[in-house]
């Protein structure tokens, strides 16, 4: 009797499980594009790569690469995209897994995401300019080993996001029915906002309704916990020196933080600007997306228009 009991519960329970997750899934909508215009798709060992581009193509070439999170696209860059197209030909992917890219079941790395950027860059730009922010900043100084870029502007760069590897996590993630209620969990509306209040944004007002609802649905698209199932688990944490390799690169830096972030803090971007002889541009009131908050401060500084004085403290 009481293993009767059991079996109908569990089966109840799986039963509830699969009806909440096919009630989001249903929810979600076809996504529109990330920044307001018709996307282009580049092919990729199999996969289809969106990305959306402006400005005149005469003029120099900026590609920007988003950051890696559970709700990671190129909308990321919003604030700042048509005002930087005004002087530079932008081009703004949705790495693979993310956005309105392919997103296949893979066991995505930083190698995939490093050889992606070559591959990219090579193919679709012409020695670009480049902002990267957070991780995508480490993916981007591999890839210079093997593509060639005029500058770096990197915002909060970081190898170390999700300490250890739990290969046991990504596993649990990518599971057909509990992996999907989980991660459902950590990409609700309530969790995608305490994101951005905790070390996202400085002032958590500014992600509006709209603002959470386009990241809800990037994460209730079909196949997108695959990416972010890496990532939590730290197996998009490339095994790099970020020190060494900054140093070994050719082409100006200038590393771009948010004076009050503690997730990669402001201590970490000072070491690395005296160290490797990077610009280090500081802007107030922020935290891991300066960019989001201060388009304006963010612009001027892609452009060299103005530096926030580093030594401010």
């Amino acid at each position: 009797m009481r293993f009767r009991t059991l079996l109908a519960g569990t089966v109840g329970g799986i039963g509830l499980t699969a009806a909440a997750n096919k009630m989001l899934s249903d929810k979600a909508t076809r996504l529109h594009p990330p920044l307001g215009q018709a996307t282009e798709s580049y092919r990729w060992r199999g996969f289809d790569v969106s990305y959306s581009e402006a400005g005149d193509p005469d003029d120099p070439d900026l590609l920007l690469l988003h950051g890696i999170n559970a709700a990671g696209s190129s909308a990321e860059f919003a604030a700042v995209f048509d005002e930087l197209a005004s002087d530079h030909h932008v081009i703004a992917p949705d790495l693979p897994g993310f956005g309105l890219s392919d997103r296949p079941p893979l066991l995505y790395s930083p190698s995939l995401y490093a050889t992606f950027i070559a591959d990219f860059a090579r193919d679709v730009t012409d020695e670009p300019s480049v902002v990267a922010s957070s991780l995508s900043g480490a993916y981007t100084v591999m890839a210079a080993e093997k593509t060639q870029f005029s500058e770096f502007v990197f915002i909060c760069p970081t190898t170390s996001t999700m300490p250890g590897n739990r290969t046991w996590l990504r596993s649990l993630l990518r599971s057909p029915l509990v992996g999907e209620a989980l991660f459902n969990l950590i990409s609700s509306e309530s969790s995608l906002r305490y994101f951005e209040a905790d070390h996202g944004l400085y002032d958590p007002s500014n992600a509006d309704d709209e603002y959470i609802e386009y990241r809800w649905q990037l994460t209730h698209q079909p196949g997108a916990r695959y990416a972010p199932a890496s990532f939590i688990s730290g197996a998009l944490d490339p095994d790099l020196d970020l020190e060494a390799a900054l140093s070994t690169l050719d082409e100006p830096v200038t590393l771009v933080w948010g004076r009050e972030t503690e997730t990669t803090p402001l201590s970490t971007g000072r070491a690395l600007a005296e160290n490797t002889d990077a610009r280090l541009a500081i802007i107030d009131e922020a935290l891991l997306l300066p960019h989001v908050e201060h388009p304006q401060q963010f612009t001027d500084i892609v452009r060299e228009d103005e530096i926030p004085d580093a030594n401010t403290e």
